[in-house]
């Protein structure tokens, strides 16, 4: 077993000698987004290095930090291929549902698109709090997890061909719309996301390069930190708590590991 499958299996919690078969992705994907922080901290601290295999590996797997999109979906694709999985990734665009309009910094969003026995999922492991937590089929048929519901809708689009829509557990009423994706360019380089990482890291328009967020799943909800609040969902209540310094780093380190 090479390096990146061992360190991934030991991140997440998962036996070096067990197989891993697509009806065992759910489990995988649950311990991923309970184990691997969304954040952007190497962002904010201005401490970004090039998107390579290696540099993924140290970032998530040897230093144990979380990620943005690009950062968490690249190391999954690698450890889904490595576990013989059909695998590429996909480019796609946010949807800001409090405006109602796709964000202006084009196709930022990286996901991961799967073949299995002629049929093509979606995976996410970098969508903040609204990961699906499993594959969720193209076909338009409607999944359920612990986070809510999921499915795809077929939509041509200067965005994409398809969009991910979604009913958060305990947030959402209505369906809405998560982002938009294009399945006909496959990607395999993670060298293209470098552009990626500088619009993310550069552009006035970002909403990753003004203060520190750092979020993960829970069995019982989520949790999310920023450099002035701690925002706890637990079956449904969420509870919010100013900070100041002292204590976001205190927070970090008690509950992100970080």
């Amino acid at each position: 077993m090479n390096e990146l499958n061992a360190l991934f299996r030991k991140r997440i919690g998962i036996p070096e000698n067990e197989s891993i078969p697509f009806e065992a992705l759910d489990n995988v994907l649950e311990k991923t987004a309970k184990s691997i922080p969304f954040e952007n901290l190497c962002i904010i601290e201005n401490k970004t290095n090039d998107i390579t295999k290696e540099n993924l590996i140290n970032k998530i797997l040897v230093k144990k930090e979380g990620g943005l999109c690009y950062e968490l979906n690249s190391i999954f694709y690698f450890f889904l291929i490595e576990n013989g999985f059909n695998s590429v990734l996909a480019r796609g665009v946010i949807y800001e549902n409090a405006i109602q309009e796709f964000l202006i910094l084009g196709r930022t969003h990286v996901t991961i698109l799967i073949t299995h026995q002629k049929q093509t999922y979606l995976i996410d492991t970098g969508f903040g709090g609204n990961l699906p937590l499993k594959p969720v089929p193209l076909t338009g048929e409607t999944i359920t997890s612990n986070n809510g519901d999921f499915r795809i809708r077929k939509l041509e689009s200067e965005h994409g061909d398809y969009v991910l829509e979604m009913k958060l557990k305990h947030k959402d009423t209505d369906w809405k719309i998560g982002y938009a994706f294009d399945s006909k360019k496959p990607i395999i380089d993670v060298s293209e996301f470098n552009d990626i990482q500088t619009i993310i890291a550069e552009h006035q328009e970002s909403p990753f390069n003004k203060k520190p967020l750092i979020t993960r799943l829970t069995t019982r909800g989520s949790l999310t930190l920023t450099n002035n609040s701690f925002t706890q969902w637990i079956d449904g209540i969420v509870t919010k708590e100013k900070i100041d310094n002292a204590r976001f780093k205190e927070l970090l380190k008690q509950h992100f590991g970080v």
